[in-house]
């Protein structure tokens, strides 16, 4: 028989596998940098050639998705057939309600509405940069999810998405949960009809509601006008509308009348959202007002013309289905008003101080904390004084401040768009009641106060220790006492994002808990007591922000611990709990109908689960809980302050991210057109931190100062791990991270940065010409001097992960795919590091000298840098040749670079798109981005 050749991908694995049993065996076996120096070997040696590479990582990336795929369904309930599952059963969730104890009397029918119609959870997709994967890929990993095999061969690496994109991918996810809310509509009138036969057609559910803030979020955007917000939101009401004629169209004459009304409301969508200008032209601007105004009673601005028509169509169905039908259509429309979703619109606190100081005159900043009493005292008699504008889009159009402006677009949706459900108005960054207090002060006086709920957001960790200080200054103030009471709700966010990457995700989360039980008393002691508190946890699907990994059940028990859950029933406090789906990651959860209809299950099987009483120890051994919490929060804060940390995080790290959304991008360009060193992680935003952590191989937000808290305690660390349903879960978070964490991982990307094993291979290799390679490349990683301050930071990291698995020694550990992966794109830098320094010498005529190009090489800055070179040698000689000026002609040399072209350019963007591809196989690995 002929020799088959062996898989170069599988004997990789398999003397991987070699390496790191070895290295269990010697402290000073390095088995990531073994490989890495293997597989460069083998490109030296012919053995493995770019079209092998990049099959290679094609590969790993097809199987990392396919594991995503089935670990996603797992992730929601949805069982294989093959395993007797399926969709988790409303039915059976229905009929529990109906009779909680199979062998005793239904519930009375008024407590049954009561607890259908009251709104109990929110799901809200959000829009941060987190569309890590192409559409197409992203919707076969959801039908794999579903039960189909994933198709091999699709690509992995994401383009940047637009406004549109990001929208577009949205409403489809909306549309399918929309879809399944309404199987869950159906699943709970037929439960009511089974036993109320006369009845239950007067039933409206709503215990789950969607709401978006895709289009409507300008916290650290620029890309979003106020008439793309007003584009967008009336493409939601023309969405919600269609939907609604697409209901009555199937049930026949006794929805005649409800359809012709919807027919005559989408007419005038329609040409509403065309007058919406592409740009703040002001005759167009006036066109448009004319098309809201001119048209606003045949689009409607709220359901009562819609709802009053049902009782009618009701009594004329013919039969049950009809009714059903017309059921499920109104329940929709009550739970969500004119629109698809609900909408919420976000900006930064510091936005809301600039425009209201500009207005009243005010000389006191609000981050004054020794006149902090003056402010407020000052804003209380605003309040007291403030008298409401009128409000035009003339307005929109002369205003300069962004929140004044934001204001301005919720008051003309409440009046022009659709005034049946208000807009929840989030302000990120509060840590003073006065940002409360600015932002009802300038609702007043623009007249948007009805319109809109007024929710802080609550994430740095200075913004959770001091979050019920805010809410007592917002408090004393009877002018928003009074607006709560009107609105009948307080709504606060929480966030996971700078919280979790400054004191670490699990003392972020003890912090937002802490915060929640203490609102209880906060409330009563305000007299408060009798309304409805709103909790919307803001996070992402991965441990790097806050998403539970294990389960959808695990990740809403995580968020809203049964603790705080039961204080607020106790206190006879409304609860309506919100969770954030974030970005293409968050609508996978969505991405099919059989997703959907599981996410909406899980959701509604947490939003009727009873808070019942909780007997967990974690809450008897407060002191030393908040001990080891307060530790883990020391060690992390004590990371980010280490400048080894920056050096980390900078050195080639935002290089590794493709840009997956549609803000500005991370690194900006400094004169030289080079990426700014970063001195300090708050320099990235939260979702590049969380990434480049992933893809360095440790996930310092999720482990970090684990080690120092279980030691100083191991007895009690080991009984509460055993015996706490709370704090198990909180370190299953951490044993997710350490999964996707690896110190030999990290130690090879330490010695990459470091020029001594530079050095150490020029004086090994034997090939011609690599030692000059390699004593360049390591004078280069000399002068980016981050050797000291990384080395150091690896010690510190070391030595408190050594601690955490002395003290957990089933932590999980890396599996050999993804340490694979990362040893593969090593040996790909390296490669374009040596190319870097192959660089021919050039003037520096084109704005950067050559070492300098190299330097940003070294950080990976490979496309910007390429460009460069495209211009100073470039691949063709141009038109000059074939010309004839009338001469003889000397030979046209000099004119053309293709040899360099074709040695070092090309082979470099090869291998950084490589690069990119395995970086996007991580993303796989993982489970999400950031």
């Amino acid at each position: 028989m002929p020799d088959i050749a062996p898989d170069p991908l599988e004997e990789l694995l398999a003397r991987l596998r070699e390496a790191r049993a070895a290295a269990a065996q010697d402290p000073f076996g390095d088995p990531v940098l073994l490989i890495a120096l293997a597989i460069s070997r083998r490109m030296d040696d012919g053995a493995l050639d770019l079209a092998q590479l990049g099959d290679m990582v094609q590969r790993l990336a097809d199987a990392a998705a396919t594991d995503r795929a089935r670990r996603l369904a797992a992730y929601v309930g949805l069982e294989p057939a093959a395993a007797g599952g399926g969709v988790p059963d409303m039915a059976a969730l229905a009929a529990r309600l109906v009779r909680p104890d199979p062998d005793d009397s239904p519930v009375p029918f008024a407590r049954y509405r009561a607890l259908l119609e009251t709104p109990r959870f929110a799901a809200v997709f959000t829009a941060h940069p987190t569309f890590s994967l192409p559409p197409e890929t992203g919707a076969a990993l959801a039908v794999a999810a579903s039960g189909a095999a994933f198709p091999l061969g699709l690509g992995h690496r994401p383009s940047a998405p637009t406004l549109a994109e990001e929208f577009r991918q949205a409403a489809a996810a909306i549309e399918r949960g929309r879809d399944a809310i309404d199987g869950l509509t159906e699943a709970l009138l037929r439960a009511g009809k089974a036993v109320w036969p006369d009845r239950w057609s007067s039933l409206v559910p709503r215990p789950v509601l969607l709401a978006t803030w895709v289009g409507y979020d300008t916290d650290g955007r620029t890309d979003i006008g106020w008439w793309d917000t007003l584009r967008l939101r009336l493409t939601m009401k023309r969405l919600q509308l269609e939907r609604l004629a697409a209901q009555f169209g199937r049930l026949g004459d006794c929805a005649a009348p409800l359809a012709e009304r919807v027919a005559a409301a989408l007419a005038a969508v329609e040409a509403q959202i065309e007058a919406v200008p592409d740009k703040p032209e002001p005759l167009a601007v006036q066109a448009l007002a004319t098309a809201l105004i001119g048209r606003r009673d045949a689009a409607m601005v709220g359901t009562e013309p819609l709802m009053a028509l049902f009782p009618a169509a009701l009594a004329a169905a013919p039969d049950d289905a009809a009714r059903m039908g017309l059921a499920v259509a109104r329940a929709g429309l009550a739970a969500h008003g004119l629109a698809l979703a609900h909408t919420h619109m976000r900006l930064n606190a510091a936005q809301l101080h600039n425009a209201v100081r500009q207005r009243l005159g005010l000389t006191i900043s609000a981050e004054d904390m020794a006149q902090r009493r003056g402010l407020l005292v000052e804003i209380n008699e605003a309040l007291g004084a403030v008298e409401p504008l009128p409000v035009d889009f003339g307005a929109l159009l002369a205003e300069q401040a962004s929140a004044a402006r934001l204001m301005l677009i919720c008051a003309q949706i409440a009046k022009h768009v659709d005034g049946s459900a208000p807009i929840r108005f989030l302000i990120a960054e509060t840590e003073t009641g006065y940002t409360l207090l600015a932002a009802l002060w300038l609702a007043r006086r623009l007249g948007a106060d009805r319109a809109i709920e007024i929710s802080p957001l609550f994430e740095t960790a200075e913004a959770l220790d001091r979050g019920e200080r805010v809410l007592e200054e917002a408090l004393r103030s009877p002018h928003y006492r009074d607006y709560l009471r009107a609105q009948g709700r307080i709504c606060l966010q929480f966030g996971y994002s700078d919280s979790g990457r400054y004191v670490g995700q699990l003392a972020g989360s003890y912090l937002a808990e802490r915060l929640k039980l203490r609102l209880v008393e906060l409330l009563r002691r305000h007299k408060l007591d009798g309304i409805e508190v709103v909790l919307f946890d803001t996070h992402g699907e991965s441990v790097g922000r806050g998403g539970h990994p294990d389960s959808l059940a695990d990740r809403f028990a995580y968020l809203s611990p049964p603790q705080a859950r039961m204080a607020l029933d106790r206190a006879g406090l409304k609860l309506r709990e919100e969770t954030a789906f974030q970005g293409g990651d968050g609508y996978l959860l969505f991405g099919t109908p059989a997703l959907a209809r599981a996410t909406i299950a899980g959701i509604a099987r947490h939003a009727f689960a009873p808070a019942g009483d909780v007997n967990d120890p974690v809450y008897a051994e407060a002191d030393y809980v908040a001990d080891f919490f307060a530790t883990v929060r020391r060690e992390m804060q004590a990371l980010v302050a280490d400048p080894g940390y920056a050096a980390l995080l900078g050195a080639f790290g935002p290089g590794l991210l493709d840009r997956t959304g549609s803000r500005p991008a991370v690194r900006q360009a400094d004169g030289m057109g080079g990426p700014v060193r970063i001195s300090h992680p708050g320099q990235l935003r939260a979702i590049p931190n969380n990434a480049i952590l992933q893809q360095l191989g440790w996930m310092a937000n999720s482990v970090h100062g684990l080690g120092a808290a279980a030691s100083a305690n191991p007895d009690a660390f080991q009984e509460l791990r055993a015996k706490s349903p709370r704090f198990a879960r909180a370190l299953a978070m951490a044993a997710r991270a350490a999964a996707c964490s690896d110190l030999g991982v990290l130690r090879a990307v330490v010695d990459t940065l470091d020029p001594g094993p530079w050095l150490d291979r020029a004086g090994f290799t034997r090939r011609p010409g690599r030692r000059e390679e390699l004593l360049e490349v390591a004078t280069a990683v000399e002068g980016l001097d981050l050797d000291a301050p990384v080395r150091k930071l690896f010690r510190r990291l070391q030595a408190d992960h050594l601690a955490l698995r002395h003290a957990w020694p089933e932590l999980p550990v890396m599996q050999d795919r993804l340490v694979l992966l990362h040893a593969l794109r090593l040996a790909l830098i390296h490669r374009i590091w040596l190319l870097a320094v192959a660089v021919p010498e050039f003037s520096p005529r084109h704005g950067a000298a050559r070492d300098t190009l190299v330097t940003r090489i070294l950080q990976l800055d490979v496309e910007a840098a390429l460009t460069l070179l495209e211009e100073v040698f470039p691949a063709a000689p141009g038109a000059v040749v074939g010309l004839d000026f009338g001469e003889p002609a000397p030979p046209r040399e000099g004119l053309s670079y293709a040899a360099e072209h074709a040695a070092i350019f090309r082979p470099m963007a090869t291998l950084f798109g490589l690069v990119r591809g395995c970086g996007a196989a991580i993303t796989h690995e993982v489970g999400a981005f950031g």
